[in-house]
């Protein structure tokens, strides 16, 4: 009875760990509905928290599983829209040639002068040359052939005087230089399997060269704005293209203004009206000249859209990696150019695409953009390291932590991703850079991967902030957790002229613009061997 009072006042003995209630009195047989409830949950089994964990992570991985499915429909969605657009593209554009050889046709017809020759022979004349009706024709295995003609015509021209457009412009047609020689000729790389042993014969340099086969018809002039030395060297340079060489001038709106300011003598020089005509520039200008540094090569080259006409780059900034001409010679640089042939350098173009998380189709996808130097990712003005995944194709490359990430071509090597520790790069080497900036990780290093690889970057959706895309310095966008980049190489390249050649120019840059491995000679008074 001693201990059925201590239970009694206590509560419950020690046998009673699991919650049990127990009640003992006259009554003990039956329970207050209450002490039932009670009894009842302390009876049921409890489920672990790290079960419910468990689910939790479960659930996740799945639905980021499902995301990531998403997301690759998107980017499906999003690569058959370009390809669309570009077919899209060049129905408008033979759509308008046709029409103006139909226009042309009533033009000319019961003209005396023009009875004599037949239909054929007219669109003969407005038509590209065809490199298939070429002797000596190359395989087209091995890259650029020595018959391949880039050129192409515009559409109808503008109606405004004050604006006009031509509308032709010249042909040309690229080839490989052999060890030097400017003749056209190339030899191809041969891989012999002969004996069960693996071999390569001897390469040529394969320098490319540019040759006319049409005289150029219209030069766009670039500038740097708020240029003293620019101001000075421009009007003189529009006034000898127009008297001596007999071209047509096109300038942007600004410069146009500035120049009937000075004189109305500049009244012949052209602009674009609008954007559209803007859009349209590849296939109006045969020939552009930029007056001012990189930055102004990176401002040309981003007017273009699709195809980039050959580009002149005189050097009048501060540091020239791609402007190997001097603005005192212009009159002999630009007459050996339009003359022909000369040498050029193809420098690669990234192509970039942001997929929102939140775009429902295809038609919230936003328009590409065309980079020159590089694409950077990085944290902005966050506090938080940058987290971001990168996927090469279908592979998985890495996690990225830091302070972002630079996904350079090799024009660009010289520039953002050399200050991150990323290596100098030929501009003719067909790679991409990949270049993490200020790692958290000591062994993340740079790499180099090829050229027809396609980059995803991706923001996780369990990053702590977001991240920021610029393009070539500009053009900034917030990428939200979930968004992701798409960077490939473009099929548009820039062709810039060479002053030598390709290497030539390459090594001046970084000997002139880096002073790199710039020392003083060892003295030669120490003690002897």
């Amino acid at each position: 009875m001693q201990e059925s009072s201590d239970v009694a006042a206590n509560g419950s003995p020690n046998g009673t760990e699991n919650g049990r209630l127990e009640t003992f009195g006259s009554s003990a047989s039956t329970l207050s509905s209450s002490d039932s409830i009670k009894a009842a949950y302390a009876y049921l089994p409890q489920t672990p928290i790290r079960s419910t964990d468990a689910h939790l992570i479960e659930f996740s991985e799945a639905m980021r599983t499902v995301a990531k499915a998403l997301r690759r429909v998107a980017e499906g969605k999003a690569a058959a829209q370009a390809e669309a657009a570009e077919w899209k593209r060049k129905y408008e554009l033979e759509k308008a040639r046709n029409l103006q050889h139909k226009n042309e046709e009533l033009e000319h017809e019961g003209c005396p002068c023009c009875m004599n020759g037949t239909l054929e022979d007219s669109l003969n004349k407005l038509t590209v040359h065809d490199a298939s009706s070429d002797q000596n024709e190359c395989c087209g295995n091995h890259g650029i052939c020595s018959h391949q003609v880039l050129g192409d015509e515009a559409p109808a021209p503008i109606v405004n005087s004050a604006y006009k457009m031509v509308t032709r412009k010249a042909s040309f047609r690229l080839s490989w230089g052999c060890n030097g020689e400017k003749n056209g000729q190339h030899k191809h790389d041969v891989v012999s399997f002969e004996k069960g042993d693996i071999t390569t014969a001897s390469r040529s340099n394969k320098q490319i060269l540019l040759k006319w086969e049409t005289q150029p018809q219209t030069v766009f002039i670039i500038t740097k704005p708020n240029s003293s030395e620019v101001r000075a060297i421009m009007p003189e340079m529009v006034r000898w293209l127009n008297e001596h060489q007999k071209i047509n001038v096109l300038v942007e709106p600004r410069l146009r203004e500035e120049l009937l300011a000075d004189d109305s003598y500049f009244d012949f020089v052209q602009t674009w009206e609008d954007d559209d005509d803007k859009k349209l520039l590849h296939t109006k200008v045969d020939l552009v000249v930029t007056l001012g540094g990189d930055g102004t090569v990176l401002w040309a080259a981003s007017l273009f859209k699709g195809p980039v006409p050959p580009v002149v780059a005189f050097a009048l900034g501060s540091l020239g990696f791609m402007t190997p001409f001097h603005s005192e010679q212009y009159r002999e640089s630009l007459g050996n150019v339009i003359k022909g042939p000369f040498s050029i350098t193809l420098r690669n173009r990234l192509q970039c695409q942001v997929i929102r998380d939140a775009a429902k189709d295809e038609l919230e996808t936003e328009e590409p953009i065309l980079v020159l130097n590089e694409v950077t990712i990085d944290r902005g003005i966050s506090s938080y390291l940058t987290y971001l995944e990168c996927y090469c194709d279908s592979s998985f490359v890495t996690c990225v932590q830091g302070d972002g990430l630079i996904i350079s071509t090799t024009s660009g090597s010289t520039a953002y991703s050399l200050a991150a520790g990323g290596s100098m790069v030929h501009p003719q080497v067909p790679a991409i850079l990949f270049t993490p900036i200020c790692p958290h990780s000591l062994s993340f290093r740079p790499l180099i991967l090829p050229e027809y690889v396609t980059l995803r970057v991706q923001v996780p959706y369990n990053s702590r902030g977001q991240a920021w895309a610029s393009f070539d310095g500009k053009d900034r966008k917030q990428l939200a957790p979930g968004d992701a980049l798409i960077c490939s190489m473009a099929p548009w390249p820039v062709p810039t002229a060479c002053l030598v050649d390709s290497t030539t120019d390459f090594l001046r840059s970084i000997h002139e613009g880096l002073h790199w491995n710039l020392r003083k000679s060892q003295s030669f008074d120490g003690p002897p061997a």
